[in-house]
């Protein structure tokens, strides 16, 4: 029998039957995966973007998903009087609110004051930014959070007294407060009376 080389005269590689067949299925194989489904080829899934960038911020940054807790707080208000005045006089209501605790304000709190008839705001109020409502019935001061225990916070409204009010106690007013944060609406609102009393 003739023994053939590695390489022929020629040069050409030379395989024997077994060789052949092994080229042909490994080319088969390349031809399969060129042409296969595009569902063959598994593409990185982006995962979801967990920030944002603020503008000027160098790198991102996590928003809060939800706002802040509301205390465990008891807002009170505390009945105060105003001083005596006479009829065409002015007055201060003084609206007091005292935080019973136990938790320090986590929210903001608004304090409603209603005035008796024949009585009108007349500012400057405290805070300066109360603003007068229901026809010059009530004056609305909102303070912000962080009112400790046992601590206390006054709205100021000056008032002016009609002059034809007659002498007397003159009643129908009354201080609110309202909070998100108030776990007792029990002592969340007390009257004030005003004292009409004659010119000095």
């Amino acid at each position: 029998m003739e023994q053939h080389g590695a390489r022929g005269g020629t040069g050409r590689r030379r395989f024997g039957r077994a060789g052949l067949l092994a080229a042909v299925t490994a080319g088969c194989a390349v031809a399969s995966l060129a042409a296969g489904p595009s569902w063959a080829v598994r593409h990185p899934v982006p995962r979801p973007d967990l920030g944002v960038v603020a503008p000027g911020a160098p790198e991102a940054s996590i928003l809060p998903a939800v706002a802040a807790r509301p205390s465990d707080s008891d807002l009170e208000v505390v009945r105060l009087d105003p001083d005596p005045a006479p009829s065409g006089g002015t007055t201060t209501v003084n609206a007091l609110i005292a935080n019973r605790g136990p938790d320090t304000t986590a929210s903001p709190f608004t304090v409603v004051v209603t005035l008796p008839k024949g009585v009108a705001p007349e500012g400057p109020y405290f805070p300066e930014d109360c603003e007068v409502a229901e026809h010059g019935r009530q004056v609305r001061c909102v303070f912000g959070p962080g009112l400790k225990e046992g601590r206390t916070r006054t709205a100021l409204v000056p008032v002016y007294l009609s002059p034809d009010l007659p002498l007397g106690t003159l009643g129908g007013g009354s201080v609110e407060v309202h909070s998100v944060d108030d776990r007792d609406k029990g002592n969340n609102r007390q009257p004030f009376d005003i004292r009409v009393v004659e010119t000095a």
